[in-house]
């Protein structure tokens, strides 16, 4: 299988083998509609290997096992996704290939085999996922990473990280005498959750090793949930509202003023759809105004850049996207040759389609003398929610063709 793919399954009983070079914690996590576990059972690893349908088990030719009845998984679950994480601490993935293979757990036969490509610094991984679809089971390769550990995509997916993280404390009992290395904890691998990665690794995580560390200033990320947000360069918000993930139909309004008066510029706004692997799937721009079967529509080309609101609008159907499509790259560029640097007031925002009400906004405060700039770019969460980031950096290209390869490379 190939990042994005998907198969049915003819088993109703599957095995889901995850064996790599070296050693490797597995996991499955049970998700309802919402994209998050129901509880903190709905989590199988080695410590807990037994939920709704779905165990954990050493795997018969080495590496992991998690085995999916999908006749007793519950009707409230929709997928069981496969996890994958690192036994070393501070390890990552650079030059290793873990691979899956899916069998029928009754007769061993083998109905599917997948090795994500292109790992580096990822410390966790999703590797495929178990899937209900009009009433069939699917199995889909996924290959995504993780640089905050297992811990990062348990707390997508709603696991409550602090709390299997106390009996991992234990160990650190005997060496109580010297306690000044309790302000090592900030320092120690946060990015490694004791219980997944077995009883060696947890020795340094406290308790207080649980929440993610502040992020850097410039890169905060929020939801939507006071209103409209104002990005400014590499800022994330979470298309989240009131604790609902906004799957509806929005609308990227890109818009752009001649920085001197009586000379028009002509701009052209496009978006690339890229798959987990990062490599493109599609993109759309003046002279293709659908793609995706309808879930990504273009207004059409402005020749001036005059006149009041959005010069060109894209809009995008987030829940009627194909699952293979993880990132959205918002693109401006300059056909006739005309640099940014003639360009005032450079502008994307990101509007609910329904209500016309903007929820972000990301105002380009600078300008290089190039011919294209990536604005902003939309990357779909494990945990089924979608985020945006300003981006506001500059590329020599004048199509979209040219922003294909800068675009993947900023996912």
């Amino acid at each position: 299988m190939t990042p994005g793919s998907n198969l049915p399954l003819t088993a109703a009983r599957v095995a889901v083998d995850v064996t790599a070079p070296v050693r490797l914690d597995v996991s499955g996590l049970l998700l309802a509609a919402d994209g998050k576990v129901r509880s903190d059972a709905d989590f199988v690893f080695y410590n807990q290997p037994a939920g709704p349908g779905v165990t954990h088990s050493a795997a018969p030719a080495g590496g992991d096992t998690i085995t999916v009845d999908t006749a007793a998984v519950p009707d409230g679950i929709e997928k069981i996704v496969v996890t994958a994480s690192l036994d070393a601490a501070g390890a990552t993935f650079a030059g290793t290939e873990p691979t899956a293979t899916v069998r029928n757990a009754d007769d061993g036969s083998t109905l599917a085999s997948f090795t994500p490509p292109r790992l580096g610094s990822e410390t966790a991984l999703v590797v495929v996922e178990i899937y209900r679809r009009a009433g069939a089971w699917k199995v889909r390769a996924v290959g995504q990473g993780y640089a905050n550990g297992l811990a990062g995509i348990a707390t997508d997916f709603g696991v409550t990280v602090d709390e299997p993280a106390a009996p991992a404390a234990a160990p650190q009992a005997p060496p109580a005498p010297p306690a000044p290395p309790a302000p090592a904890a900030p320092p120690a691998p946060a990015d490694h959750w004791a219980p997944p990665a077995g009883t060696p690794a947890p020795v340094a995580p406290p308790p207080a090793a649980a929440p993610p560390a502040p992020p850097a200033p410039g890169t905060g990320k929020v939801n939507l949930d006071k209103g409209r947000v104002s990005l400014q360069k590499n800022q994330t918000v979470s298309l989240v509202k009131g604790g609902r993930p906004l799957l509806g139909s929005v609308r990227m309004g890109l818009g752009w003023e001649p920085a001197f008066r009586g000379k028009n510029i002509d701009l052209d706004a496009s978006v690339i759809a890229y798959g987990p692997d990062r490599k493109k799937i599609d993109n759309c721009f003046f002279g293709k105004l659908m793609i995706l079967g309808g879930a990504v529509q273009h207004s059409g080309d402005n020749l001036t850049g005059e006149g009041a609101g959005d010069d060109e609008a894209i809009t995008v159907h987030l829940g009627g996207l194909p699952p293979e499509v993880t990132g959205l790259v918002f693109v401006v560029n300059s056909f006739s040759g005309q640099k940014f640097s003639d360009v005032a007031k450079a502008y994307c925002r990101l509007v609910d389609a329904q209500t016309g009400e903007e929820l972000v906004r990301f105002d380009l405060t600078h300008a290089e003398p190039r011919t294209g700039v990536m604005m902003a770019k939309l990357i779909r969460q494990f945990s089924g929610e979608w985020e945006m980031t300003a981006m506001g950096e500059f590329v020599d290209a004048r199509t979209v063709r040219g922003m294909v390869k800068p675009g993947g490379q900023a996912l």
